[in-house]
C-alpha cells in the first residue's frame, strides 16, 4: 500500500506553521503583558551550544520549504535569514505557508521513489523520497519546532499542549 507523499508531508507542515503563529503571537502579548521587548526572544537558547530561537525558527522554514521542494522536484527558494523580531519571523512563516501551498499536490504524489540528496559538509546523503520524507525531513522540522516550542516555554509564554498540537 502506497502512501500519499503530499497528504503526509504538505498538510503536517502547514498544521504546524500555522500553530508557529499563534506562538509567535503569544509570545508578543507575554512580552508586551510584561513591559519587554520581544526581541529578548530571538536570542534565547537551550544551551550555549545550540541554535537560538530566531535561528530554530528559520530551520523549520527552510526544512518545511525543502521538503516540498525537494520533493516535487524542483529547486528550493533561497531566502536570506535577516529576521530581526518577531514580525520578520512572522512574515518568514507566512511566506513558508504561501510557498507549500503554491505547490501542486499532483508534483509531490508519486515521489516516493524519488532521488532526494542532501548535501552535508560530510558529503552527500541519498535517499528515495519516502524515507527522506520518513527519516529525514520529517524529524528534522519536528526537531526544530520542539525547540522553538520549548524555548518560549522557558520564557514563560503561556503555551501548553494543545498549542502543540491543535490544528
Amino acid at each position: 500500500m502506497s502512501i500519499s507523499m503530499h497528504s503526509s508531508s504538505v498538510p503536517v507542515l502547514l498544521r504546524n506553521l500555522n500553530n508557529v503563529l499563534a506562538w509567535l503571537d503569544k509570545a508578543q502579548a507575554h512580552a508586551e503583558a510584561r513591559k519587554f521587548d520581544p526581541v529578548n526572544y530571538l536570542g534565547l537558547r537551550l544551551a550555549p551550544d545550540m541554535l537560538p530561537f530566531a535561528k530554530q525558527i528559520q530551520i523549520l522554514s527552510d526544512t518545511a520549504k525543502g521538503c516540498a521542494a525537494r520533493l516535487a522536484g524542483v529547486d528550493i527558494p533561497k531566502w536570506e535569514d535577516t529576521e530581526v523580531n518577531l514580525d520578520d519571523l512572522r512574515t518568514r512563516i507566512r511566506k513558508t505557508i504561501d510557498y507549500l501551498q503554491s505547490v501542486p499536490a499532483a508534483q509531490i504524489d508519486g515521489s516516493e521513489g524519488r532521488e532526494i540528496v542532501i548535501t552535508l559538509r560530510s558529503g552527500d546523503v541519498k535517499f528515495d523520497g519516502q524515507r527522506y520524507l520518513e527519516h529525514w525531513a520529517l524529524p528534522n522540522f519536528y526537531f526544530h519546532l520542539m525547540t522553538a516550542y520549548a524555548l518560549l516555554r522557558q520564557a514563560g509564554v503561556d503555551l501548553g499542549k494543545q498549542d502543540y498540537l491543535k490544528g
